[in-house]
């Protein structure tokens, strides 16, 4: 049986409220992880995270537009709408459960804002200039703004993609201010130093989240097949 994935879906609305996941995260895991994805409904109510985090052999925390909310990770409160705080709720507490747990979970763009924050870090939102996703660009434009990052030597990235530095996608108006305890840092962007990706091994478990958008043609991007291959692995194991 092929292992069992959650990928956590978001709160928008289009004439009522919706649970939304972009198709582009979920085919890769398919066809590059090996996997079989669940779909999780970013609705506290409706989600069991222990019991949950028994039955998934893997988590993934996509990206969005949403921001996670300023109270999660300071005391002064301060928001970048839009929010999605349900699903800060749900993304928080299952994948703590599943580290817990010792089952692996995988961050993208919002998804490696909402790890940093579990593991006790903060976010920044005064990113602009080739951080910044500008609204008045077309869906397909905003994928095209890109730059470097470089890879930790020795690390999980540049081991699985044999690279010291990537062309990555730059997609968020937020990102990291203080990286979380236990966290290692696995790219930085040369430009600002930015941290765009880390990973971990609580309880045996592989946490490994990037800051762009590996999902984006993946069929073109040998990194982004290398990320998603890396999530195989870890459920697989």
């Amino acid at each position: 049986m092929k292992p069992l994935i959650g990928v956590l879906c978001c709160n928008e609305f289009s004439e009522r409220p919706i649970q939304t996941v972009a198709s582009r995260f979920i085919a890769p895991l398919a066809q590059l992880s090996d996997a079989t994805v669940l779909l999780v409904p970013a609705l506290p109510d409706t989600v069991d995270a222990r019991s949950l985090a028994r039955k998934l052999d893997g988590l993934l925390l996509t990206g969005s537009r949403s921001n996670v909310a300023g109270r999660r990770y300071s005391d002064s409160g301060w928001d970048q709408t839009p929010l999605d705080e349900q699903r800060d709720e749900v993304a928080l507490a299952l994948s703590g459960a599943m580290i817990d747990a010792g089952r692996p979970v995988f961050g993208i763009c919002r998804g490696l804002q909402e790890l940093n924050v579990l593991f006790g870090g903060t976010l920044r939102g005064d990113l602009d200039g080739h951080h910044l996703e500008g609204e008045e660009r077309s869906f397909e434009c905003l994928f095209t703004h890109g730059h470097d990052v470089t890879l930790t030597r020795d690390g999980v990235l540049a081991g699985a993609t044999g690279a010291d530095r990537l062309a990555v996608n730059s997609v968020h108006r937020q990102g990291i201010d203080r990286l979380g305890s236990g966290l290692t840092i696995e790219a930085l962007s040369p430009e600002d130093g930015l941290v765009e990706g880390f990973s971990a091994r609580p309880n045996g478990g592989q946490v490994l989240a990037v800051q762009w958008h590996p999902e984006w043609d993946v069929a073109r991007q040998q990194g982004s097949q290398a990320f998603f291959r890396l999530v195989g692995e870890a459920l697989a194991a």
